[in-house]
């Protein structure tokens, strides 16, 4: 089924890859307390891009999408503050 939906957006198989290789990236990042406001928020991104998809490109329902979206939105948000700690860590 996956590889169907991707042939509709057209940019060929390897983004199929590409994307299971952010979304796993993101779920792993989730689970590691350190970095998980960037793996919500790598995820929301992705969500985004895929209601997106569904409603420019392929149709169908892009409601499971927007679930998604709202989870990893509200773990984005609730980790807000991770950010600025992580990115001044960076500085």
């Amino acid at each position: 089924m996956m590889v169907a939906i991707f042939d509709q957006v057209g940019f060929g198989q390897w983004f199929r890859v590409l994307t299971g290789i952010v979304e796993v990236g993101g779920a792993i990042a989730l689970l590691v307390t350190a970095s998980t406001a960037f793996g919500a928020l790598t995820l929301a991104v992705t969500m985004v891009f895929a209601v997106l998809t569904h409603l420019i490109l392929i149709g169908g329902n892009p409601l499971p999408a927007v679930v998604l979206l709202a989870m990893t939105g509200t773990v984005a948000w609730l980790y807000r503050r991770s950010f600025a700690v992580i990115l001044d860590a960076l500085r």
